[in-house]
């Protein structure tokens, strides 16, 4: 196992290194052995996001760097949640957050090895602190932090007027303590997660300096943001699920491929293991012809890949370009398909009744705004049934149309397209 010395200055090129406590000790310790580290995750929902995969790719980084990964997947402070600035958090039961641990290891698994000198290992705050006593928390863990500076938290200012519980008022102390046994019993010197999370982080350097007379480290990575400033979360609408359960695989690929051009650099940097040079070709390529959207097709393909492996991407590609006219729908697979044209809209039909015609379906998906408009659009040569322009606007789609049994993909010249799910 070797070292990279160079680790902290690629990320801080990488923009992810927002806040830290004293920068210069942690570049030393990062540059002389492997420092444990730990990130940790709340089971406050059945899945990760995007916001978490910044941490997991982070903690990639480090271990690929030479250093040591503890995840920590918080049974117990999942019971409670950090505060939000919105309000007070619904609290789960114990079997809900139990089954979503096991949901979030499994999601955090593939992104760390678990083999070789630095082996990252897993852990959950629920193991020491289930059986822990209120009079002992309190005595060992409480009468190390002020009430002025737990008041002085941003979020606890805010929820003050409100009104705020004393269980989430509470949490920094949870965390804390988790850096705290994470430093008494495994050597853990370094914890980071996301600037929301920068008075949790100095919590526990903090109890760490005065309940076992050591020094620990901290850094937080920024918060992303969409175009309006708010960030992508669980809590938030538009959350950006890594489970692809609760978000498809080319709901997630679009997303990417989306993205605003002044954020592409950005994204690249911090979602990818691309080299700086490779990005910065990117963004040379992208300056000289956005159009070509060669940063956000690139960021696409690496992120996606990432998270739902390089097969499941290559669908998703293949299914793009078919869907757009540039490949044989026939040879998509079904859930791809689906998820495609339920991304860009769907209309449901009854499998027992006879399948309307072409100028009703593109009325019907909305892809004219009225039979008229249909006519024309077939007459000049824009209207497409599963690729195929369409010369008869009366004609009825057949049964044998169905693409696995099921679906009608209708396009309205190069970008515009729909489907008709028949049941």
């Amino acid at each position: 196992m070797s070292i990279d010395p160079t680790l902290l200055d690629d990320l801080e090129w990488r923009g992810l290194i927002a806040h830290s406590t004293d920068l210069d000790a942690l570049r030393e310790a990062l540059a002389t052995g492997s420092v444990r580290f730990y990130v940790g995750f709340d089971p406050t929902a059945p899945s990760l996001h995007l916001g978490n995969l910044v941490q997991i790719l982070t903690a990639k980084r480090l271990q690929d760097a030479g250093h040591t990964p503890y995840a920590l997947v918080g049974g117990a402070t999942g019971m409670i949640g950090d505060p939000k600035e919105s309000g007070e958090r619904t609290l789960n039961s114990l079997d809900t957050v139990k089954e979503w641990v096991q949901r979030v290891r499994r999601q955090i698994e593939p992104f760390l090895s678990f083999e070789g000198d630095n082996a990252a290992t897993m852990v959950n705050n629920y193991d020491w602190t289930a059986s822990l006593s209120t009079i002992d928390f309190l005595r060992d863990i409480g009468k190390h932090f002020p009430v002025n500076r737990m008041l002085a938290r941003d979020v606890v200012r805010t929820r003050l007027d409100a009104g705020i519980s004393y269980t989430e008022f509470s949490y920094v102390l949870l965390q804390s303590m988790d850096f705290l046994n994470l430093y008494r019993d495994h050597g853990v010197v370094l914890q980071f997660g996301g600037s929301d999370q920068w008075g949790n982080l100095t919590g526990g350097v903090e109890l760490i300096r005065r309940a076992a007379g050591g020094k620990a480290h901290a850094f937080a990575t920024p918060l992303v943001t969409k175009a309006d400033g708010t960030k992508y979360g669980k809590s938030e609408g538009g959350a950006l699920w890594l489970d692809p359960e609760m978000l498809s695989p080319y709901a997630f690929y679009q997303f990417w491929l989306n993205v605003e051009d002044e954020k592409v650099g950005e994204l690249l940097r911090i979602f990818t293991f691309l080299s700086r040079a490779e990005i910065e070709e990117l963004e040379a390529q992208h300056a000289d012809k956005p159009f070509l959207r060669a940063g956000q097709r690139a960021l696409a393909e690496h992120v996606t890949t990432l998270v739902h492996g390089a097969e499941e991407t290559a669908r998703i590609i293949a299914a793009s370009a078919a869907l757009f006219g540039g490949g044989d729908l026939s040879t998509l697979s079904a859930s791809t398909l689906g998820a495609a044209l339920r991304e860009a809209g769907t209309v449901v039909l009854d499998g027992d009744e006879e399948l309307p015609t072409v100028v009703d379906l593109l009325v019907a998906t909305g892809l004219a705004k009225s039979k008229g408009e249909a006519r024309r659009t077939v007459a000049e040569g824009g209207a497409y049934l599963n690729n195929e322009r369409i010369e008869d606007a009366d004609r009825a789609p057949a049964d044998a149309d169905l693409i696995g049994g099921t679906w009608l993909v209708l396009r309205r010249g190069k970008k515009n397209f729909a489907g008709v799910e028949v049941r």
